[in-house]
């Protein structure tokens, strides 16, 4: 069988996954062994470029799960013939069942994606159209790999610079592999000496009821005041509609030192009600927008329905308006919660007494000569754990929320 564009187009794309695997599966292994790896990425290009151009080689309809076993196969022997037995520039002594995970992990990425690139694809002659389906599926993974990348590292770093000691990180700053021996108590040991030494219970508390109080005074604002621009008919309700998010045109550098002097003269100055007027201010516009959308797309027959039936306007927009909104309001405190919990301009410079530190402030004080490394990255990532396990948990409210009445009809 004579090779096609389409078979080129595959050894192409198998080469450049078979690189970015390779990179990516050796330096996961570096950071979860502490070994140095030296990548043979021209025995991972050929061995992509020989699983593209196997796939390849038949038509769609040909590419049965024998194929596809003769492809891995094929990846799998490449490598080894290519790296004469060390797939990832280590002597197989070295870790070897880390070493035969991360082989496998390079061998099925690279089978997987390429697959994913070309498939449905002819082996012979391209359209300009499947051309693009190829290049777009190409760079669309590329892509997400790297953000993924880009995302997941630096996490990735903090959490086990959180788990060493400090002799391990003077020993070797670059090792990021996870030492079991120390045990629970040895691993655990940053974050105890937080809570019991850096008052980081308290900063949990202060963060805690700053962001839950932002949220209750916003939606409180919000809620009746979104429903007026969109319901109620009344002079200037244009203007005010289009006009809501002018606040964000005045940077926040800006408002501080007014708003620090202001505070320092009225006694607001390191307590948690000055944040407490300062964050409402800055999330009740946004949150506006976003509702008032949402209060648009709601049919107004509903409310027409209520009020005839007796309700007043109060009890429209609680018994119909609000219950027909839940995603909409979920949102919008998941993500002024959001704003709360990670604030930290403000809190720096409002917030002086130790115990008035909100998590922000709190972690940036650890930030010192006199603090252990690991413990700034455990405080990281006590400050970032909670609100990640909220947003994943509340993701559904926020994307539907955030994208209700953005059509009209």
């Amino acid at each position: 069988m004579q090779p096609g564009v389409g078979t080129i187009a595959g050894i192409v794309t198998g080469a450049i996954w078979g690189l970015v695997w390779m990179v990516v599966v050796s330096v996961t292994f570096m950071l979860a062994s502490g070994a140095i790896t030296t990548p043979p990425v021209g025995a991972a290009m050929l061995a992509g470029a020989v699983c593209g151009g196997l796939i390849m080689a038949f038509g769609p309809a040909a590419r049965t799960p024998g194929l596809t076993i003769a492809a891995i196969a094929s990846v799998a022997i490449a490598l080894v013939i290519a790296t004469f037995g060390a797939p990832l520039g280590l002597p197989l002594s070295t870790a070897p069942l880390a070493q035969f995970a991360a082989f496998a992990a390079f061998v099925g990425l690279t089978w997987t994606a390429v697959h994913e690139c070309v498939r449905g694809q002819p082996s012979g002659r391209l359209t300009r159209y499947q051309a693009e389906v190829i290049a777009i599926r190409l760079a669309k993974g590329l892509g997400l790999v790297f953000f993924t990348v880009l995302v997941a590292l630096p996490f990735y770093v903090m959490v086990m610079t959180s788990l060493k000691n400090q002799a391990q990180l003077i020993a070797n700053p670059l090792d990021f592999s996870l030492d079991l021996s120390q045990g629970p108590a040895g691993l655990f040991r940053s974050y105890v000496e937080l809570f019991t030494t850096y008052h980081f219970g308290t900063f949990l508390m202060n963060t805690a009821i700053v962001a839950i109080g932002t949220v209750i005074i916003t939606l409180s604002f919000a809620v009746p005041g979104a429903y007026a621009v969109a319901r109620l008919r009344f002079p200037g309700q244009a203007f005010l509609s289009r006009s809501i998010l002018l606040i964000y045109m005045v940077p926040a550098i800006v408002l501080v030192i007014p708003l620090y002097a202001v505070f320092s003269q009225l006694g607001l100055r390191n307590t948690l009600t000055g944040l407490l007027i300062v964050y409402p201010a800055t999330t009740i516009p946004v949150a506006l927008y976003m509702l008032q959308g949402y209060f648009r797309g709601i049919p107004s027959e509903l409310e027409e329905a209520g009020l005839m039936d007796g309700l007043t306007r109060a009890g429209v927009i609680s018994k119909i308006t609000l219950p027909l909104s839940l995603p909409a309001l979920a949102s919008v405190a998941l993500y002024v919660f959001m704003i709360a919990w990670n604030e930290f301009l403000f809190a720096f410079m409002f917030l002086d007494n130790i115990d008035m530190f909100t998590l922000s402030r709190g972690v940036v004080s650890l930030n010192s000569s006199e603090v252990p490394r690991q413990h700034l990255m455990a405080g990281a990532v006590i400050a970032t754990i909670p609100v990640l396990v909220l947003f994943l948990w509340f993701e559904r409210f926020l994307v539907s929320g955030l994208t209700a009445g953005s059509v009209k009809g």
